[in-house]
């Protein structure tokens, strides 16, 4: 599922709120049935994992970062890690293309490789849920096929994931639902082609848009519509 909308609309809150970063002023937020109030954050650490955007990294090796996302599952007395902690560790780094990294110190990272690693250290958690807010906002077109493509396999495997993103044609592309977000409200929900139409669009983004099937996905694909080529569109 992706969550869309303008800057200041409600995305990351509403993926803090999800978390137990904040809480919601009303009602209630349920994972499998339960409250999240009544979880501890490690019982839902164990089951929910985060990957956000500007994530503060420590100054340690890549290794010992994505190792962190086993400590929930540490039992009490754990201080350090077990075999099975560092074979999913180095999975999760094979996965995220980030394993010839592992040595290398955090800040030696670029912005691109270093949220490879914070997406490598959530799926270390082995989550049942994945929430992740820009995680291409770093990377080429290149890395954000790359991880967008690990997504939807992942997805595909049983993993829910949960994805904040500003690029409408990468919402489109690789969501099966979106959630449309206005002024601190849901918009619309449904699949892209019920959501992505350009009346929708022009109505909460404020710009004019024009809006294709993609002749090979079949999905909406979003062109945008300069004040200048609107202008001269008019004129003729």
């Amino acid at each position: 599922m992706g969550i869309i909308g303008p800057n200041g609309s409600g995305k990351t809150t509403i993926t803090r709120a999800m978390t137990k970063v904040i809480k919601p002023k009303t009602g209630k937020i349920l994972f499998c049935g339960d409250d999240i109030e009544t979880l501890s954050f490690r019982e839902l650490a164990k089951k929910v994992a985060v990957a956000m955007q500007g994530e503060i990294s420590l100054n340690m090796k890549v290794l010992d970062f994505v190792l962190l996302g086993r400590i929930p599952h540490f039992s009490t007395w754990q201080f350090l890690e077990e075999k099975k902690d560092m074979e999913l560790a180095n999975r999760a780094m094979g996965l995220t293309n980030t394993l010839r990294f592992r040595e290398r110190p955090m800040d030696s990272l670029s912005g691109g490789e270093r949220q490879l690693v914070i997406i490598a250290r959530a799926l270390a958690q082995e989550p049942e849920l994945l929430i992740l807010d820009e995680p291409t906002s770093h990377l080429d077109i290149a890395h954000q096929i790359y991880v967008l493509d690990l997504l939807r396999r992942l997805n595909k495997t049983g993993l829910t994931i949960v994805v904040v993103l500003h690029d409408l044609n990468l919402a489109s592309e690789y969501c099966d639902r979106l959630v449309l977000l206005k002024d601190g409200a849901v918009y619309k929900v449904g699949s892209p082609e019920e959501v992505l139409t350009y009346q929708t669009i022009e109505d909460v983004y404020k710009v004019v848009v024009v809006v294709k099937e993609n002749p090979i996905s079949s999905k909406p694909y979003i062109y945008l519509v300069s004040e200048e080529e609107r202008s001269n569109s008019l004129a003729k």
